[in-house]
């Protein structure tokens, strides 16, 4: 009892002390930070927080996890190597996801954005809840490539850890599950919802002729995947690209077992799409005027097509040029300048 009386005055001495954060203004999270605010016209989310209560602290250690290094296996890359804040947590680098000693992945890097509302993750599906999401790339062997317990391990070994679990959960115990929760925390707050496309649905600002027309042409074409508000519907769908064969990647089909599943993956979200090239599970198309340009062209030979795609849509230069001014009104400048999502060991 009296040792642990003296192990708790020590902890609190430390909360009096250094933080590698709180010496800046600008990384503090305080409680109007975390409320969670959900969108008005967004449907009820799938994640609800109910285990998992956030607080700033919760958040600040979360934050901290996705931008350390020390997921990794050689301490060589964290989830924000490949989710970089400036791409709305996409990687605009290389096609496909990059890890430890320079290995290469075989999917590009999805965004992360709008997370509690998703109810399967990563392209294929193979992730069903949030918060065991992020021990798919730490897991994978070329990703970081280590284990929950290593990592239990380095972070019970760093000094700054022991302070922010004590702030987080009133003690120091340091367990996978608490490190999961942390970081569904600050991953679950990523909520993308302001974008010139919000503001115009709120009646706050207003669209150019040719934005209406690319809205108007995006509902009679794209809306069937990319549901709004969240630009998704979730599924997972054959959009009619051709099959990689140095890839050798077959989409959901690897994950069910199932000829129907054949080449579909995850239908994503396209906000933010501005900004999260290259496109496809496989970043073969570097912008999106090759990526329109298939679905303009897609074949409707090819019998595996989701069949909401076997059509000519027929749209001309100018359909498309307001097709995609369209959807630059999805970017969302708060979102990604948002200071709560900063990388915290950058110095400022």
């Amino acid at each position: 009892m009296k040792r642990n009386s003296i192990y708790i005055f020590f902890c609190s001495l430390l909360l009096l002390t250094v933080s590698f954060t709180e010496e800046n203004p600008y990384y503090i999270i305080t409680k109007k930070d975390v409320r969670l605010i959900l969108p008005k016209d967004f449907p009820k989310p799938v994640y609800d927080f109910k285990n998992n209560k956030i607080s700033p602290e919760g958040f600040t250690l979360g934050r901290r996890l996705f931008y350390d290094p020390i997921l990794s296996k050689d301490s060589s890359t964290s989830c924000a190597s490949c989710h970089q804040k400036f791409a709305a947590f996409a990687h605009i680098d290389h096609p496909l996801s990059h890890g430890i000693n320079g290995l290469i992945g075989t999917r590009n890097v999805p965004a992360l954005q709008n997370l509690i509302w998703q109810d399967k993750f990563m392209w294929d599906g193979s992730i069903n809840h949030l918060e065991l999401q992020p021990i798919a790339p730490i897991t994978n062997s070329r990703e970081m490539d280590e284990s929950l317990l290593n990592v239990i391990k380095k972070v019970q070994d760093n000094k700054d850890y022991a302070l922010l679990f004590y702030k987080a959960y009133k003690d120091t115990v340091i367990t996978s599950e608490r490190i999961l929760k942390s970081l569904t925390q600050f991953l679950g707050l990523m909520i993308s919802s302001n974008s010139k496309y919000d503001r115009f649905i709120r009646g706050e600002e207003k669209f150019t002729e040719d934005e209406h027309r690319g809205l108007t042409l995006f509902r009679m074409n794209c809306e069937n995947c990319h549901k709004e508000p969240l630009f998704t519907d979730n599924s997972f769908r054959n959009a009619g690209i051709s099959y990689d064969t140095l890839l050798n990647d077959p989409g959901r089909k690897s994950l069910t077992g199932l000829d129907s599943d054949y080449m579909k993956f995850k239908v994503p979200s396209l906000r933010n799409v501005e900004l999260t090239y290259p496109y496809m599970h496989d970043g073969r198309f570097r912008n999106l005027q090759q990526v329109m340009e298939h679905y303009n062209t897609i074949s409707r030979q090819d019998p595996n097509v989701d069949k909401s795609l076997v059509r000519n849509m027929k749209l001309t230069k100018k359909d498309l040029a307001d097709l995609f001014v369209f959807l630059k009104t999805l970017t969302d400048q708060s979102f990604l300048h948002d200071r709560r999502f900063a990388d915290p060991f950058y110095k400022l």
